[in-house]
């Protein structure tokens, strides 16, 4: 009597971009399959150098606690690598000079909630790094995908198109999007015989102009500045911030909706930061040294598309960051979605493994952190008069309202900018904002007198007269 063993089939993975969306989708799936194969259009540089097609990596990155953890529970050690490669962590609102609408934030001693800020080259590099020194993971550079392979039932891999043009076939048992803004999966759904996602886009008009400073002060533990625009004045807006990068240097980045969007020449960067409600960042910029030209984008768009509410989805096919949602950059999302999302992904493949009924469980669990940050964002965009894609209806004034009273609570009680910064680095939903003890507290108001300018402390103040920089309007 003989008996029969069937071989193992072997499991592979297909991810759509090699961008940092789609190292921390490999690095979600990595232990559930074979071996997982990145497919990237551009080639990929060996440390941290500025990567093809992200040419919003010309304007400053955080990455929200959210979002770090995130990361760091897909790959554990990323953050201390980018401490330890001259990285920020940069608690809230500690470490932080805001001036909102409602006026300046303090400086609270606690530490609730962090960003970590670099370059977003950095970034890329040390999560890229990680994830590519596992056997399982490997690139396929210079090349594109054209089309998914399979059924509106089943997706069973991609057609891919090398650099010489020739087509191969690669099959897959789990193909995710992580292609960015240019995803083409609404049309490769169509060619399945799937209708077209609903779509949502919201353009406030924003452009942004951004260049890097070598910092007259050191940058360790240096805080981040944001003076940040007020759409309730009825006027073009006008944001600006400084953000500590590796190498002692200063990212800064100024922002504009339409009738005051900044220029692309040199001469007229600081001008333009001397146009902010306060002139703290056209006086840092003053004694620092410029390192680059200056970068402008106006692809500021919030963009969405409602995967997850499709009746039919396919099996084997998963969408995620840029590639489902997109969103302005002046919010700091991007990246802590995606790694949320990658997280979601590895959370339902645990639960699942490669069964029917995946795609569609971790597409929607997906879509649950882009709610959040989607809300966030376009319930901001939405109030300036020149947004297109849709305006502020009663209900979105009366919500404004609240987070405006909110904003002025928070600028005097360490309570509500705790619980405001827990919803904004995607640590909570922002129904938390709506807990008795916040709404008791937003009823109260501030507890503390505000303050009449930016606060910077002893060290700081230290460090500027050290490099002989006084700055006018400094509150003591």
């Amino acid at each position: 009597m003989s008996t029969r063993v069937s071989a193992r089939v072997s499991t592979r993975a297909v991810v759509v971009g090699g961008s940092l969306a789609g190292m921390l989708a490999a690095a979600a799936v990595r232990d559930h399959v074979d071996s997982v194969e990145i497919i990237e259009a551009h080639g990929l540089p060996e440390g941290a150098e500025a990567r093809p097609g992200v040419p919003q990596a010309a304007h400053f990155h955080v990455l929200l606690s959210g979002g770090a953890n995130a990361i760091e529970e897909l790959l554990p050690g990323t953050v201390g690598e980018l401490l330890s490669a001259g990285a920020n962590r940069v608690p809230m609102t500690t470490n932080m000079l805001i001036y909102s609408p409602e006026g300046w934030y303090r400086r609270w001693k606690r530490d609730s909630h962090h960003l970590i800020t670099a370059s977003r080259d950095l970034t890329d590099s040390v999560v890229r790094g990680k994830v590519l020194k596992d056997p399982r993971v490997s690139v396929r550079p210079h090349t594109k995908v054209t089309a998914l392979l399979g059924s509106s039932r089943r997706v069973t891999g991609v057609r891919l198109r090398a650099a010489d043009g020739t087509e191969t076939d690669l099959t897959a048992d789990l193909v995710i999007d992580a292609s960015g803004k240019a995803a083409r999966t609404p049309r490769w759904l169509a060619e399945l015989g799937i209708p077209a996602p609903a779509e949502d886009r919201i353009d406030s008009g924003i452009a942004y102009a951004s260049r890097v400073y070598r910092a007259p002060v050191p940058t360790l533990n240096w805080p981040v500045i944001s003076v940040q625009a007020d759409p309730r004045r009825g006027e073009p807006g006008r944001t600006g911030g400084i953000v500590p990068i590796e190498d002692g240097r200063w990212h800064v980045s100024l922002i504009g909706t339409p009738g005051a969007q900044p220029s692309r020449e040199a001469a007229e960067f600081e001008p333009y930061a001397r146009t902010l409600r306060h002139p703290v960042i056209a006086d840092l910029l003053s004694h620092a040294e410029p390192l680059t030209d200056v970068a402008v984008t106006h692809s500021t768009a919030n963009r969405r598309y409602y995967y997850e509410r499709l009746k039919s989805w396919p099996e084997g096919l998963v969408a995620l960051g840029d590639s489902v949602a997109a969103f302005n950059p002046v919010y700091g999302h991007g990246m802590s979605v995606a790694a949320l999302g990658a997280v979601a992904l590895r959370t339902q493949l645990t639960s699942l493994g490669l069964t029917n009924g995946l795609s569609r469980k971790a597409q929607r669990a997906i879509a649950r952190p882009v709610e959040l940050a989607w809300s966030l964002a376009v319930g901001q965009d939405i109030h300036y008069g020149t947004t297109k894609g849709r305006s502020a209806g009663t209900p979105d004034r009366l919500l404004q309202r609240y987070v405006s009273r909110l904003s002025h609570t928070a600028t005097g009680s360490y309570h509500v900018a705790t619980a405001m910064t827990e919803v904004l680095t995607l640590q909570s939903p922002g129904t938390a904002l709506l807990r008795p003890s916040v709404l008791a507290a937003a009823a109260i108001g501030p507890l503390r007198p505000q303050l009449d300018g930016p606060t910077f402390t002893v060290g700081e103040r230290k460090l500027l007269a050290e490099a002989g920089i006084s700055l006018p309007g400094i509150a003591q």
